[in-house]
């Protein structure tokens, strides 16, 4: 009966056990990061096809380049975080209000689906901040959406100016906790789509925000909830 490696090395002495613990561990590293740059491989893949296509139609064609970006920028980042590299730094002159319609219209079809309304309104003109475009979007979209999948009731959004500063908030009614006595075909669709992993949409908006020398806050309002980013209209990353 072939012996199992933990056992092979546990035989040995203890300067080749370790020599040997240390190449198994390099082994399966190597192996894991084969699979992510395979997997890495197989994202890329389509949406390179997706950019090839045109988008459904011209009034969604800001939110469809938006959201294509936005995943063009998270594989990069996936590479980095595989291979190693420099992350890019780059200052844009960021048009935040059509970030946030963008936003919008990619999220409305998902709470339509769900009974759910989507309101935004927008006190604040238009006007840009400084700062990294895709890193501001990802926080954008991520506040918003993490309202739409798991929050309930309709999802207010709104944009304006308080002094030197745009805000950014996004109110919704907490989702009460399902039972958890059976499975329903909601849980299930839930664990698939992965929205049962919270927490890293929200540190996501907290790394742009402290990036933008802004800030974050999720406030709890007893059956509701409040997320708001604010962010210096002078921008800058830091």
């Amino acid at each position: 009966m072939p012996l199992e490696l933990a056992e092979l090395a546990a035989g040995l002495p203890m300067a080749a056990s370790f020599a040997m613990a240390g190449g198994i561990t390099v082994l399966r590293e190597g192996r894991r990061r084969s699979a992510l740059n395979e997997a890495m491989h197989e994202l890329r893949r389509p949406l390179q096809a997706i950019a090839l296509v045109a988008p459904p139609s011209a009034e969604r064609e800001k939110a469809f380049e938006s959201s294509l970006r936005m995943a063009a920028a998270a594989v990069d980042r996936l590479d980095r975080e595989i291979n190693g590299g420099p992350a890019p730094a780059a200052i844009d002159a960021v048009p935040f209000r059509e970030l946030v319609e963008s936003a919008v219209k990619q999220w409305e079809a998902t709470a339509f689906l769900a009974d759910r309304a989507m309101i935004l309104k927008c006190a604040a003109g238009d006007f840009e901040l400084r700062g990294d475009r895709i890193e501001i979007g990802q926080a954008v979209d991520n506040l918003i959406s993490n309202a739409v999948l798991h929050g309930s009731g309709d999802v207010a959004v709104e944009v304006r100016t308080v002094g030197l500063v745009v805000r950014l908030a996004v109110v919704n009614r907490k989702r009460q906790p399902a039972s958890r006595s059976r499975p329903t075909v909601r849980g299930v669709r839930r664990r698939v789509s992965g929205r049962h992993r919270h927490g890293h949409g929200l540190r996501i908006v907290q790394r742009a925000a402290a990036r933008c020398h802004g800030s974050f806050q999720l406030r709890d309002r007893g059956g509701m909830c409040e997320a708001v980013l604010d962010l210096p209209l002078g921008g800058g990353s830091g």
